[in-house]
C-alpha cells in the first residue's frame, strides 16, 4: 500500500484498493462468460447436438450470474443469451436436416 502523502486522502487510497479488487473480480467473471460461450460455439462446430444443448444452458446460467453480480448489464446478458440460443438452434436444426437426408 502506498504511504499516505500530504495530497492523498485515506478515502482515496481505500477507493483505489477497492477498485483494484473489483477489477480483478469482474475480469474473472467476464473470462468465465467468454469461455462458456466459446464452448458452445466449439460444440456447435463439432455438430454435437446433445453437448450444445447442455453447454447453452450452462452459458445462460453464467451470463445470468454475471448480470446478477453487476459485472455486465442485464440487458447485455439477455441479448447475448438470445443470440447464443438462436445460433445453437440453427446448428441443431441444420444437423437434424442433414441427418434426415
Amino acid at each position: 500500500m502506498a504511504k499516505k502523502k500530504q495530497t492523498r486522502h485515506k478515502s482515496a487510497l481505500k477507493a483505489h484498493r477497492q477498485s483494484v479488487k473489483h477489477t480483478l473480480h469482474n475480469r474473472r467473471i467476464k473470462k468465465d462468460v467468454r469461455s462458456a460461450v466459446r464452448d458452445v460455439i466449439d460444440a456447435a462446430k463439432a455438430k454435437d447436438v446433445k453437448q450444445v444443448a447442455e453447454l447453452t444452458a450452462k452459458a445462460s446460467s453464467t451470463l445470468d450470474k454475471a448480470a446478477k453480480l453487476g459485472t455486465i448489464h442485464w440487458k447485455a446478458a439477455a441479448r447475448k443469451k438470445s443470440r447464443l440460443a438462436i445460433a445453437a438452434q440453427k446448428m441443431i436444426s441444420g444437423a437434424a436436416a442433414a441427418a434426415a437426408k
